[in-house]
C-alpha cells in the first residue's frame, strides 16, 4: 500500500503534528480545568486562579483552530498523494501490457482508478493521522496518571488497549467481509451504468434500457444489504471503545477514593477527569481500523490493474499468422475469444508483437468535441477536404453530411454524444478509409449497423479494391461473416 501511495513525509509528520497538539490541548484542557474547578472549591485569593483560567481559554481556542490546521494538512497531503496514484497508475497502464486494459470493461476501469484509487488516498486522513495521534496522546496520558497513581495507569493502559486495538480490529474484519461483497456489487454496478450512458438511444430503441437500469440498481441494493450484514459486529465494535471509557473511569474513582488520605483535592479531580480526554483520541480508532482494510482491499485492486498475471493476459498465438502484401483476413469468435488482442499483437501494440506497418482501429476508438473534420484528420493529417467527404460518402454519411449547418466544420458537441451508435461507426470506418497504413486493422467494424449493411461492409472491406486498394493488407476482427462469402479465415475459441 505505500508503494503504491508514497505520501510526502514532512507533509504528513506536519499533520499528525496538528492532530497531537489539537488533541493534546484537549487533554491539558481536561487537567487544567480539574484542578481549576477544585482550587476554586479551596477559595484561594482570586489571583491564583488567573493563570489557570486564562491557560483554559487558551486551550479551549487553540484545540479548535490546531483542530483546523490538522484537517488542511491531512486533506493537503492526501489529495496530492491520490494525484500521484493517478499519475503513476496512468503512466504504468500506457506502458505496460495493453491487453490488462483492453480486456477489462470501461465501468470497471472507472471502479478502480476512481473509486479505488480515493480509498487508498482515504487511509491518510482516516488511518494514518488519527493512530499516530492516538498512541502518542494514549502513551502521554497512560504516563501522566502512572505519576498519581500506577494502579489507574494500567487500568488505563488496559482499556485504552481496548478501546483503541481490540475495537478497530473487529471493526476491520467486518469491513473485510462487507468489502469482498462490495466489490464485485459495485464493479456490476459500474459496469451496468457505463453501458446505459454510452449506448442508451439503442438500447431504448431496443426495449433493454429499462431492464438494464433494474439491474444497476439491484447491484446496488445488493451492496447496500452486504454493507448491512456487516452492521451487527461494527455495532459491537462502536459500543466497545464507550464500555472501555466507562471501565476506566470507574477505576480511577476507585483509586481516588483509595488514594484521598495521601492527596490533595486537585490531583484527585485531574485523576478522575484526565482519563474521559484520554480517550477522545481512540474514539476515531473503529473507523480507522475499517478505512485500513478497504484501502488494502483497494490497493490490491490497484496493483492486479498494474501487475496482471497469466490468467489476465491470455493471448492467441500469432505466429502463424502470415500476411502478404494485399492479403484479406477475417478473424472470428465470439466475444473473449481473443479477437482485439490478435489485432493489438498484429499492430506492435503488445510486447513481444510482431513488427509491422500496420493501423489498429479499435471499436471504442474516441470522438473528440470538435469538428467532423477534426475527428477524421487523426488518421492523417494532411487529408484534403474532398477526401473527408469521399470517405464520408463511402461509408454511407453523405446525407448526414449535407444536413449539417456547417459541413466538414461542424461541432459535435459531447463527441460520441453527437452521433448515434452507427453514425459513430460509420465515422470511425471513414478514419480508416482515410489512412494510408499499408496494414488496417479493424475492430468489429459494423458493429451496431444494421444487418443489410453490415453485411455489406464486410464484404467490401475483405474484397480486394472495393474499400481499401488492392495492395493494402486488410485484417477485419468481426463476430461471424455472411455465409454466402469465401475469405480466409482465423477461428478463435472461447477463453476458458
Amino acid at each position: 500500500m505505500y508503494e503504491l501511495l508514497r505520501p510526502r513525509l514532512p507533509r504528513l509528520l506536519l499533520a499528525i503534528l496538528f492532530g497531537v497538539l489539537s488533541l493534546g490541548s484537549a487533554l491539558a484542557l481536561a487537567g487544567v480545568a480539574a484542578w481549576l474547578i477544585t482550587r476554586a472549591w479551596e477559595m484561594p485569593p482570586v489571583l491564583h486562579l488567573t493563570v489557570a483560567v486564562v491557560a483554559v481559554r487558551a486551550l479551549g481556542i487553540s484545540r479548535g483552530v490546531l483542530g483546523y490546521c490538522e484537517r488542511l494538512a491531512s486533506h493537503d497531503t492526501a489529495l496530492r498523494a491520490a494525484a500521484d496514484v493517478r499519475e503513476r497508475l496512468y503512466t504504468r497502464l500506457a506502458a505496460g501490457p495493453v491487453d490488462a486494459v483492453m480486456r477489462r470493461n470501461t465501468g470497471e476501469l472507472v471502479s478502480d482508478i476512481g473509486t479505488s484509487v480515493d480509498e487508498l488516498a482515504d487511509v491518510l486522513v482516516r488511518a494514518v493521522v488519527p493512530i499516530s495521534v492516538a498512541v502518542i496522546l494514549g502513551s502521554g496520558a497512560t504516563i501522566a496518571i502512572a505519576f498519581i497513581s500506577p494502579a489507574a495507569a494500567m487500568l488505563l493502559a488496559l482499556c485504552l488497549l481496548v478501546s483503541g486495538v481490540a475495537a478497530p480490529a473487529l471493526s476491520a474484519r467486518a469491513a473485510v467481509a462487507a468489502e469482498q461483497l462490495a466489490a464485485q456489487h459495485r464493479s456490476q454496478r459500474d459496469t451496468a451504468a457505463m453501458i446505459a450512458l454510452e449506448h442508451a438511444p439503442e438500447l431504448r430503441v431496443s426495449g433493454h434500457l429499462d431492464e438494464l437500469l433494474a439491474e444497476a440498481d439491484r447491484q446496488q441494493r445488493d451492496w447496500g444489504h452486504a454493507i448491512d450484514r456487516a452492521a451487527a459486529p461494527a455495532a459491537l465494535a462502536s459500543a466497545a471503545p464507550i464500555a472501555a471509557i466507562g471501565a476506566s473511569v470507574l477505576g480511577a474513582v476507585v483509586c481516588g477514593v483509595v488514594l484521598a488520605p495521601s492527596l490533595a483535592p486537585t490531583t484527585l479531580a485531574i485523576l478522575m477527569l484526565l482519563p474521559l480526554s484520554a480517550f477522545e483520541a481512540t474514539l476515531a480508532l473503529p473507523g480507522a481500523g475499517v478505512q485500513l482494510a478497504r484501502s488494502r482491499v483497494a490497493a490490491r485492486r490497484l496493483h492486479m490493474l498494474t501487475h496482471p498475471g497469466p490468467d489476465d493476459l491470455r493471448r492467441p498465438t500469432v505466429g502463424s499468422v502470415d500476411l502478404e502484401p494485399g492479403a484479406r483476413l477475417a478473424v472470428t469468435g465470439p466475444s473473449g475469444s481473443g479477437k482485439t488482442t490478435l489485432l493489438m499483437n498484429l499492430a506492435g501494440l503488445l510486447p513481444k508483437e510482431i513488427a509491422s506497418e500496420a493501423a489498429f482501429f479499435a471499436e471504442d476508438a474516441h470522438l473528440f468535441a470538435t469538428t467532423v473534420r477534426d475527428n477524421l484528420l487523426v488518421a492523417r493529417g494532411d487529408a484534403a477536404d474532398d477526401e473527408l467527404r469521399d470517405a464520408l460518402y463511402r461509408v454511407g454519411l453523405g446525407d448526414w453530411l449535407d444536413s449539417l449547418s456547417d459541413g466538414l466544420a461542424t461541432i459535435l458537441v459531447g463527441g460520441s454524444a453527437a452521433v448515434s451508435a452507427g453514425q459513430r461507426r460509420r465515422l470511425l470506418l471513414a478514419r480508416a478509409l482515410i489512412s494510408t497504413a499499408p496494414t488496417v486493422l479493424l475492430d468489429e467494424p459494423t458493429e451496431h449497423l444494421d444487418a443489410a449493411d453490415g453485411s455489406r461492409f464486410l464484404i467490401e472491406l475483405l474484397t480486394p479494391g472495393a474499400f481499401f486498394p488492392d495492395q493494402r493488407t486488410v485484417v477485419v476482427a468481426t463476430h461471424h461473416l455472411p455465409a454466402d462469402f469465401a475469405c480466409p479465415i482465423v477461428k478463435l475459441g472461447a477463453c476458458e
